[in-house]
């Protein structure tokens, strides 16, 4: 893509920081406060550990978008400072990841929806709603960047400002007597800080969206660190008041037992619609979430394909600059994925894939926080950003270690599998033709 073209039908500083926003408030979120509720309100503990390690994250993003902005993102930082496998390695894992992640996103809206609509709880009709969507938010990537960032926009505006109302509103209505005890589980405050910063670092993933359709943002050496600090900033803080505020809202025995807690907290509080809006609020929330993490999965196939990292086909872009090749492919390989998972023989398969999708997420910001921490000393990188990539960098592999041995096991085994691939990939380009 030109930089013309981008100029005019690229994302701005809004639309790029939706991005980020919309991908990292989805569907994790609104289950959270029930998943956090044996833990009180020393939940807010993890927050901070895990706020305090995704800016950092975002810091180290930001800080390469600074020195060059580059198409792709994280596999291409990782490339332009240790070479063609490293970069493969990031590419291979974070694509894998955005493939089954979708089909997760996409099984949770058709859950939002059927919450709604109680037509859409069987197995059938939930997961050919999924797929629905799932090819609807391709078709609006597939109708170029510019479609994908107006409805990643206005997806993005639609969850945040009832989650606003919803702090602005719900305050007065806390109850002191359900902050006691502050530490429901019992356990040491260094272990509850542990095991829920663990929990609410999932709700956090996507900080570096910015940085993968580089080629498509207007001025992105600018709009790129900007979104992604903002962004960061803006969906730590909303996510992390949000759910403290249900946990402070509901007593613990039925947080707990809700599967859709912001719901319920509404209903109690204002009653039946109240909750009924809330529950579109998180079908929304899925959908925007999906929306975007289309879009970069597209782009960071189609990137590695033509930084000679995948198939070369996996590059081939329309007039738009639309990588319109790996957005089939990827919706292709997450309609598989979801269409297995309302397959009761495979349903454990489908759950370890989610939680391979994580840990194969972390591979990307572990090595970009490398990256910065060894820079040349030409590059100019400040103290303080090594100091911050420091962080990151322990955040990150803390993180991964609490992923589980399986989790990361399975990541392991992801990328010893995906090395013979891009071997065949670069002979193929070698060979004369």
């Amino acid at each position: 893509m030109s930089d013309a073209h981008a100029g005019r039908n690229g994302l701005g500083l809004i639309a790029t920081t939706a991005l980020v926003v919309g991908n990292m408030i989805g569907s994790g979120m609104f289950l959270l406060p029930a998943t956090l509720a044996p833990f009180g309100a020393a939940s807010v503990l993890g927050w901070l550990v895990s706020g305090i390690g995704a800016l950092a994250l975002a810091w180290v993003f930001a800080s390469l978008a600074r020195g060059a902005a580059r198409p792709g993102g994280p596999h291409a930082y990782a490339r332009a400072r240790f070479g063609d496998g490293a970069g493969f390695v990031v590419a291979w894992c974070y694509w894998v990841s955005t493939c089954c992640g979708n089909a997760a996103i996409a099984v949770a809206f058709a859950g939002s929806v059927a919450s709604l609509v109680p037509a859409f709880a069987a197995p059938e009709r939930a997961a050919l709603l999924a797929i629905g969507a799932l090819w609807t938010c391709t078709g609006f990537n597939l109708a170029g960047v510019r479609s994908a960032g107006i409805v990643q926009t206005v997806t993005t505006a639609l969850k945040l400002l009832p989650l606003l109302a919803v702090l602005a509103l719900g305050v007065a209505h806390v109850d002191a007597g359900t902050l006691v005890p502050f530490n429901r589980s019992g356990e040491p405050l260094l272990g509850v800080a542990t095991a829920t910063a663990a929990l609410t670092l999932w709700a956090l993933l996507g900080l570096e969206c910015a940085t993968v359709p580089a080629a498509h943002v207007r001025d992105p050496l600018r709009t790129i660190p900007r979104a992604t600090l903002v962004g960061t900033a803006v969906a730590a803080l909303v996510t992390m008041l949000a759910c403290t505020l249900v946990i402070a809202l509901l007593p613990a025995a039925d947080l707990a037992a809700s599967t859709a807690p912001f719901a319920l907290a509404a209903t109690r509080l204002w009653g039946d619609a109240a909750g009924m809006a809330l529950a579109g609020v998180a079908a929304i929330a899925c959908f925007g979430t999906l929306n975007g993490w289309v879009l970069v999965g597209g782009e960071v196939a189609g990137t590695a394909a033509r930084d000679g990292l995948f198939p070369r086909a996996l590059g081939a872009v329309d007039a738009r600059g639309t990588p319109w090749a790996s957005l089939l492919l990827g919706a292709g390989i997450s309609t598989l994925l979801i269409a297995s998972s309302y397959q009761a023989t495979v349903a454990k398969l489908f759950q370890l894939s989610i939680l391979v999708s994580t840990a194969s997420c972390l591979v990307p910001y572990v090595v970009c926080s490398i990256a910065v921490l060894l820079a040349r000393r030409a590059s100019g990188t400040a103290l303080a950003t090594r100091v911050v990539a420091a962080v990151a960098l322990v955040f990150g592999a803390w993180a991964m270690v609490g992923t589980g041995k399986v989790a990361m096991s399975w990541c392991a085994g992801l990328i010893v599998a995906g090395l013979p691939f891009f071997i065949i990939v670069r002979l193929a380009r070698r060979a004369p033709r």
